[in-house]
């Protein structure tokens, strides 16, 4: 059994994105795109590939499908230094999810074929290995229909454990936000919503409020808000502070990649507001380059980043490890 800081549990996919598209777009036209990226996809893996980069040691539980998407996707997890061992392989015709993401204007068109992730339930999950990491994340909450009924038992069974526990739900396709997910953030020691999502979740169109109901559950609940300044608050607590600054290339996996941050210094027992300054830059290297991970994959730029930007905010020591 590997030791493990972090086990996430979630989806896997590629993220296919087409860059350059015409200002209209036109039903029945063949309508041209001027780039594209195919990369590594899914806030469960975009979370798990940074965080691995950022030295934090992880393990990976998932469902493949027996095809060319899968394996390339756990190639990628494996280079950045991520166990895929516990990543089972569908038995049937069921293939790798895809997301295709259409950057247009400042905002973009998501559109997924779930395959895989729609099937992986509990009975996948090797709870010894949930159990021998020190930190159990979940992401898609929504997404994971065959899981969710046996995500409560998912995150008790954790916490009974001694680990600790963080979700990111992101977004629900149909729009609903059940309220079955309130009594998971009662096993949530740090929640990450983006700034809709809270909203939504908490049934509510004012952000302060949703921050109340949500810190009433979860012990810590972070609001991710682009390029205005992030939320973190646990109790009565609460500190925000705004990203900095970058030549933004594209924004896909940015809020996974700064849950990677928060995590990564959480699990080095950082205090919040650190956790939160490093999620920030976290995010913000992440819209340098194409896709959610292309930027951590260059290791040492990666670095030379962060140091720069830690000692710029005079934080003192990088907090990075391996």
């Amino acid at each position: 059994m590997p030791e493990l800081d972090v086990c996430v549990v979630g989806e896997i996919n590629l993220d296919l994105i087409l860059y350059g598209l015409p200002k209209e777009l036109v039903l029945d036209r063949e309508l041209l795109a001027s780039g594209l990226a195919l990369t590594l996809g899914s806030s469960s893996a975009i979370f798990a590939h940074n965080l691995a980069m950022l030295g934090t040691k992880v393990g990976f539980i998932s469902k493949t499908g027996g095809d060319p998407l899968g394996k390339i996707a756990l190639e990628r997890l494996a280079a950045a230094g991520v166990d895929v061992s516990r990543v089972k392989q569908a038995v049937g015709k069921t293939l790798t999810g895809l997301t295709v993401a259409l950057p247009y204007l400042q905002q973009r068109y998501i559109l997924t074929f779930p395959g895989t992730m729609f099937e992986m339930q509990y009975s996948d999950i090797d709870m010894e290995y949930v159990r021998s990491a020190r930190h159990l994340h979940v992401s898609s909450f929504f997404l994971h229909r065959a899981l969710r009924p046996r995500i409560l038992d998912l995150f008790r069974q954790a916490k009974a454990a001694g680990l600790s526990t963080s979700l990111d739900t992101n977004d629900d396709p149909e729009n609903k936000w059940d309220r079955d997910l309130l009594e998971v953030l009662k096993y949530v020691d740090i929640f990450l919503p983006n700034d809709r999502e809270a909203k939504k979740i908490a049934h509510t169109d004012d952000l302060s409020q949703a921050i109340n109901v949500l810190a009433g559950l979860a012990k810590v609940v972070v609001v991710k808000r682009g390029s205005a300044a992030a939320i973190c608050r646990s109790g009565q607590e609460q500190c925000s502070l705004a990203p900095p600054t970058v030549k933004t290339v594209d924004d896909v996996g940015a809020g996974d990649s700064f849950d990677a941050g928060f995590i990564h210094q959480q699990m080095q027992g950082a205090k919040l507001e650190d956790c939160l300054a490093f999620a920030n830059l976290s995010g913000a290297y992440s819209t340098t380059k194409e896709g959610g991970t292309e930027a951590f994959r260059d290791r040492s730029a990666l670095t030379s980043f962060m140091r720069q930007q830690w000692n710029a905010a005079g934080r003192g020591a990088l907090p990075l490890k391996g």
